[in-house]
């Protein structure tokens, strides 16, 4: 670089590197779109696997870290996509698969069958390989030729170390077999005999057999609760028939809008078995629906927190599963996707997420208000993804309106059947947990909201009123 005394010396390159490491022979830009693709490829698969296993997945903590890390890896996959069809003209080929070993080895992990597992094949083994590669990447690449693909794997380190120590904490709550850990090793041998992830290791010459792959994947779309979720089946209460009362205080409103929003995990549990069994979409199409599946999980930890916040155990709340299970169970994935889009339309008037926004504020607390107002946000958000990939599948929103219309009250709700076969009581829990938080809150119990004891049964004839979730 010329010498000039009167040049203020600001860091060259804009920042990106030093001028020995521009200088670096670096790689062709056909070898760079080659291991952006197997990076591509084990990031897709880890967004699939985790989705996969979200449902029947029971532990409340895992369906929501897998919803989170899904939307991650799939944010990633477009980040890489697009870097992609900057490098190369179509077609592309990132939907083919880059080493036999990398589909044996997500194989593997996705029919894993047990949770301890899953989290040590999809953390203990596929994030650590991404994030060797991305860094051997980074270390390997023009800084500055390949300046767009650094930015890249940057972004994605961040969150894949998140992801990492999340894992690492996840498995520790696990006691490990021994045979889990003979597993592992088989899948780092899958690594070895595609010369690593990034293909640019001397292969191994290892027999490599299919264990848990041996049988492929069946999804579960029957949702699983951990322990704390006790009588799942309840329908004993109908919360947006209190939030509707003008007799109740939007103090007392709340704790309905608080359960409301922890009753949303459901909401993931039905459109993981959507996205699972959606074949052939475009990739925009999975990437927006796992953003709004994890805004979903989010909400339901939005509900957690407004317990918490009040002092009140959520364990105690039978959180109903009813709806993702009905619709699971008994329509395919896009008449599914009629009746998620049908509810969210529901949402959208006056009397929808802006009521809920207007109550929050008015009960004086402050995170209640907080959480209706991103709340309301995100479903307008699911809205318009829901214009873009269900709407647009019918001549006009009328005729896409009327089909989720019909496709809901097809649904059967199995309130009395639930009741005879013994699988609930339909409990009023309501009394006890507005007890408790009249406790908490050091006032005495309005009489008429104690007495509140409307079911769902009440109001079945009327199917819109009680769809409850989204």
């Amino acid at each position: 670089m010329p010498e000039n005394s009167s040049i203020p010396r600001v860091p060259p390159l804009a920042g990106l590197c030093d001028f020995e490491a521009a200088q670096r022979p670096g790689m062709s830009v056909e070898e760079c779109v080659s291991w952006h693709k197997r990076n591509h490829y084990v990031l897709k698969r880890l967004f699939e696997l985790l989705t996969a296993r979200i449902t029947a997945e029971p532990l409340y903590e895992l369906k929501t870290a897998f919803a989170h890390h899904a939307y991650l890896c799939a944010e990633h996959v477009t980040a890489l996509r697009t870097r992609v069809s900057e490098m190369r003209e179509p077609p592309l080929g990132l939907e083919d698969v880059p080493h036999p070993a990398l589909e044996l080895l997500c194989n593997e992990v996705l029919c894993a069958p047990t949770t301890e597992a899953l989290l040590w094949g999809a953390y203990g083994v596929l994030v650590p390989a991404l994030i060797d590669s991305f860094e051997s990447y980074m270390a390997t690449t023009n800084p500055l030729a390949d300046a767009p693909s650094v930015r890249v794997a940057r972004f994605a380190l961040l969150e894949l170390h998140d992801l990492h120590e999340f894992g690492r904490k996840a498995t520790s709550a696990f006691e490990t077999t021994a045979d889990t850990l003979g597993w592992v090793v088989s899948l780092s041998d899958c690594l070895s005999a595609a010369g690593g992830l990034s293909g640019r290791q001397a292969p191994t010459s290892v027999e490599l057999r299919p264990m848990f792959s041996a049988k492929p994947f069946e999804f579960d779309p029957v949702p699983k609760r951990d322990a704390r979720f006790q009588d799942s089946y309840n329908g004993g209460v109908n919360p947006e028939a209190f939030l509707y009362d003008e007799r109740f205080s939007p103090r007392d409103k709340v704790l309905m809008l608080f359960y409301k929003r922890l009753r949303e995990i459901d909401v993931p549990e039905m459109m993981a078995s959507i996205i699972q069994q959606t074949i052939g979409k475009k990739w925009k199409y999975y990437r927006d629906m796992s953003r709004q599946l994890w805004d979903e999980a989010r909400h339901a930890m939005l509900g957690e927190v407004g317990f918490v916040s009040q002092g009140i155990d959520w364990s105690k709340i039978p959180i109903n599963f009813t709806w993702s299970r009905n619709l699971n169970t008994q329509l395919g994935p896009r008449d599914r996707h009629a009746v998620l889009y049908f509810i969210e339309q529901g949402l959208m008037p006056r009397n929808g997420k802006r009521f809920e926004w207007e109550v929050a504020t008015e009960s004086g607390i402050p995170l209640a208000k907080l959480i209706q107002d991103f709340d309301w946000a995100d479903e307008v958000l699911h809205s318009q993804i829901g214009r873009e990939w269900y709407v647009t599948e019918f001549p006009d929103l009328n005729t896409a309106l009327g089909y989720g219309d019909r496709c809901w009250s097809t649904i059967l709700s199995q309130w009395q059947r639930y009741l005879d076969e013994g699988l609930t009581e339909h409990r009023n829990w309501w009394p006890e947990l507005y007890r408790a938080a009249c406790d908490r809150w050091g006032v005495t119990p309005d009489p008429a909201a104690l007495a509140f004891d409307q079911t769902y049964a009440e109001v079945r004839a009327d199917l819109k009123a009680i769809s409850g979730s989204a």
